[in-house]
């Protein structure tokens, strides 16, 4: 068994890209079956399409809690009094992401449901895959855990105030704020509190210590498996809108390679050690998309487009880090 955990984790970034590209599959296989003539098979499909998005939510909790089992609550409270990493962690994902953002929304194209699912995603910074894909390249994953709930709560406060300003007040009320209360205390509150708990039984019973151990070598799994619920359920959606989505493509590639170069800038600038200056980056550079999506779900009609905007940004960014977990460590060391 472990053996097998170990391989996972040596190719976990070759799993990830398996786990998009059959996520695909199955989307196009679903897609095809629901226009299907035979009446059953688009039943079928429709509820399996249902059964893969009601699946995100669960899958992404349970990686969140693995994620946060694996460090101390002790570790927690003294990367939460690190405040030059925390000063520039909201610098850079609050203050220099919107100025980065502010310059391609004027290129983007000129369907609001496209910039809406742009600006849901881009302003608001990552707060689970960071973590793996910043250990990855030596990055301080347990400074950016104990940030998470920081820059949730951030997010959380500024997104409403940044859509206002790009989109105007009548297009900001389309988005609701309940989604991603509810995501909070989904993904970050209850998975926090159970993680938490699970470490005060393992420090006390042989039985939780097992147990945590066990749930610690579920990280690649879980990860592959939201990846391909992710991509699997919103694949449909498509519907012939291949071309608006590949238009968004050039947009988040370029916000890949600024945020590369300007976060290593932001991090000399606040004279980080090279682990905090790697995570500055990765934080920078990697989006909310997963736990933005069941925003970008309850828009109104007319913007289903949208959450297919933010699961393309998933998609690119996923290829963009196995780039950034070679090239970050060469060019921060």
């Amino acid at each position: 068994m472990n053996g097998v955990v170990d391989r996972l984790e040596r190719h976990q970034v070759a799993v990830y890209l398996i786990s998009i590209v059959a996520g695909a599959a199955v989307g196009l296989a679903v897609a095809d079956w629901a226009v299907a003539d035979w009446a059953a098979v688009g039943w079928a499909a429709a509820d399996l399409g249902s059964v893969l998005e009601y699946a995100i939510n669960p899958l992404l909790g349970a990686l969140l809690y693995v994620t946060f089992l694996q460090v101390p609550v002790a570790d927690l409270g003294k990367a939460l009094r690190d405040t030059r990493f925390l000063s520039a962690l909201l610098v850079i994902n609050f203050v220099a992401v919107p100025l980065v953002v502010a310059v391609m929304f004027a290129l983007l194209p000129a369907q609001q449901a496209i910039q809406v699912g742009v600006l849901l995603v881009l302003l608001s910074p990552c707060v689970d895959y960071v973590i793996v894909f910043s250990g990855l390249a030596g990055g301080s994953s347990t400074r950016l855990i104990a940030a998470t709930p920081l820059l949730l709560v951030a997010q959380m406060a500024l997104l409403p105030m940044f859509l206002w300003l790009f989109l105007g007040a009548e297009l900001a009320d389309v988005v609701e704020v309940r989604p991603f209360v509810v995501a909070f205390v989904v993904l970050i509150v209850v998975p926090l509190a159970l993680a938490w708990a699970t470490q005060w039984w393992a420090a006390r019973t042989r039985a939780g210590s097992r147990f945590t151990e066990a749930a610690n070598t579920t990280m690649v799994p879980l990860m592959a498996a939201v990846l391909f619920v992710v991509v699997a359920s919103q694949i449909p959606a498509l519907d012939g809108n291949l071309s608006d989505v590949a238009s968004v493509v050039p947009f988040y590639v370029a916000f890949l390679v600024v945020m590369a170069l300007l976060g290593s800038a932001l991090a000399t600038a606040f004279r980080l050690d090279t682990g905090g200056r790697r995570a500055l980056v990765f934080s920078g550079a990697t989006r909310n998309s997963l736990v933005v999506l069941p925003l970008a779900l309850a828009l109104p009609a007319g913007f289903e487009i949208a959450a297919v905007v933010v699961v393309t940004q998933t998609l690119v960014e996923v290829i963009g880090m196995v780039v950034y977990v070679r090239l970050i460590p060469r060019l921060i060391t």
